[in-house]
């Protein structure tokens, strides 16, 4: 295999506490995230865990070996600032570890491996859109605007640790299943939520993350009435 992308830039952050205690506005209220980063230039350790000196606030849903690296295409800033005539948005805005180019939700197969730089990754799952987005943004809908149209970026594991550095190429070395892109399994989640048939067949994958097999596989036990 000879497909190739860009690390266009490495972003990382460390949880902050932001807002305005007593804002009648919700998007106002105190909140804390990590989704704040900033680039970073030259080498960065890669751990199982993600990049150094980036950090995670809430624990329990972000965060751990499969949410270890958070990748988005850096094509989608172009379209969003379009779409939501917010020509302001800055890539990292939605709280990106490597920022990527030719690559997309469509390209992108749970369990592709990719080399870059001294480390090598694996895709996990995609990337579920919590709030945190929405409120660094202010657009009430923007992450119900992910999900529909797919724009949601993915996970990688890491399964070598070492360095990497912006403007490295991401080689991809294996797609044990090139079935199961990223677009499919968001338009699985979000847009088939009765297909019990192909929730099963999704939780099978043997490297889809364990949160998102789990899930799958509870919805498609309750449409066998389990």
């Amino acid at each position: 295999m000879n497909e190739q992308t860009v690390v266009q830039a490495l972003h990382v952050g460390q949880p902050r506490s932001m807002g305005t205690p007593g804002a009648p506005d919700p998007m106002e209220r105190p909140w804390t995230s990590a989704i704040i980063k900033q680039p970073v230039d030259g080498p960065v350790y890669l751990s199982k865990t993600g990049l150094a000196g980036d950090g995670v606030a809430d624990q329990k849903n972000h965060g751990g070996p499969e949410k270890a690296v958070l990748a988005y295409p850096f094509a989608h800033y172009a379209t969003w600032r379009e779409e939501l005539d917010r020509f302001d948005i800055p890539v990292g805005a939605f709280g990106e570890n490597f920022l990527v180019t030719d690559m997309k939700e469509e390209a992108v197969c749970i369990g592709d491996t990719y080399r870059v730089g001294e480390a090598t990754v694996q895709v996990s799952q995609p990337r579920q859109p919590c709030w945190k987005p929405a409120r660094r943004m202010r657009i009430k809908d923007l992450v119900l605007r992910m999900q529909e149209t797919g724009r949601t970026g993915w996970y990688f594991r890491v399964l070598k640790e070492g360095e990497v550095k912006a403007g490295q190429v991401l080689q991809l070395v294996e797609r044990p299943f090139p079935k199961w892109t990223i677009a499919r399994c968001n338009e699985i989640q979000y847009h088939r939520p009765h297909d019990h048939q192909a929730a099963a067949e999704l939780a099978a994958c043997p490297l889809l993350s364990q949160s998102w097999a789990e899930g799958l596989a509870r919805r498609a036990h309750r449409g066998n009435g389990v």
